[in-house]
């Protein structure tokens, strides 16, 4: 009865979809509208409406999240950049194999298969999406196990995304220190970038120079996972965007673009927004119920472990 409920909502609204998808999307480009309200505008949207281009955006998000972080890149120093990377490399490396390995061995205790508790683990451990994206195809993922692992790391990294900045200030947490805590307990650049965009604008450089310096662990990473799922053939995704950014930073640094460069890095941040809500539109109740509880507690417990860990290092340790 529940679903037939549900399907009689959709299909009540249904001639209302189109119209209220592109008028909530529009909205995102205000300035008003933060990247967390953006995310609940769409995660509301996905639980009553629903997307009706749900096939399309989930294409269009990662293309526009690289665009946005290129452009945030028009909007920071190369020299601060290099100072926060260095920072973090420590406390980035440690964290990714403490993370792998802990997945590892919750996913046997609790029965996981051996791809999606390695999906789960690789986005906890390096960036979300981006990496599961990256890995999928390493080890010949399916739909089903692809799905699963992308739906437990954007649910949690909703609740991130207004989490952390509230804890961050409960313990007091100097910009610089919140930027690298999210850049490492927080899996997709998306929500890292909204949270630390919110704590401050040197956290945002700080948490966005670390996180992607992280991403580029995909690449080892991917070709460790190849050696041990004997997939030696399987095609390896290099996060390009990464590049570009760095193309950006430099050019900021050396040649300021004055003016234009407040546009870009303003067209980046709306951008971003616009991101979080194709995101939240696409958490459906179908995406959610399909999870499973094994492999969402597999995600919970990796996020508290590296969320703590990182946090008791970067508070006692600097």
């Amino acid at each position: 009865m529940a679903h037939q409920h549900i399907s009689s909502n959709k299909i009540r609204f249904s001639p209302l979809r189109k119209p209220l998808f592109f008028t909530a999307a529009a909205a995102t480009l205000l300035p008003v509208v933060s990247p967390p309200v953006a995310l609940l505008m769409g995660i509301a949207l996905a639980q009553t409406t629903g997307n009706p281009y749900a096939q399309l955006t989930r294409r269009t998000t990662q293309w526009l999240l690289q665009l946005s972080v290129i452009g945030l890149g028009f909007g920071m120093n190369a020299h601060q950049a290099v100072q926060a990377g260095k920072e973090g490399l420590l406390l980035t490396i440690a964290s990714i194999f403490a993370t792998l390995l802990l997945g590892h061995l919750l996913g046997k205790i609790l029965g996981i298969d051996k791809n999606t508790s390695h999906l789960v683990s690789s986005g906890t451990a390096i960036c979300g999406g981006s990496a599961i994206a990256a890995i999928a195809p390493v080890i010949r993922a399916n739909d089903k196990q692809l799905s699963v692992s992308l739906g437990i790391i954007f649910l949690l990294n909703s609740v991130a995304l207004f989490l952390f900045p509230v804890l961050g200030h409960l313990f007091h947490l100097s910009q610089t220190q919140f930027g690298l805590w999210t850049a490492i307990a927080i899996h997709d650049t998306s929500s890292v970038v909204g949270a630390a965009g919110k704590y401050g604008p040197e956290a945002l450089q700080v948490a966005t120079m670390v996180k992607l310096s992280r991403a580029l662990w995909i690449i080892p990473v991917s070709l460790l996972t190849g050696l041990l799922f004997r997939n030696g053939h399987s095609n390896i995704k290099i996060p390009w965007f990464i590049g570009l950014f760095v193309i950006a930073l430099l050019l900021n640094t050396f040649f300021p673009l004055g003016h234009a460069s407040y546009i870009l890095t303003s067209a980046a941040k709306t951008g971003l927004s616009l991101t979080l809500f194709l995101i939240g539109s696409n958490l459906s109740r179908e995406v959610l119920s399909g999870i499973g509880w094994k492999p969402l507690l597999q995600g919970i417990l990796l996020w508290v472990f590296i969320s703590t860990a990182t946090l008791t290092a970067i508070i006692f340790l600097r």
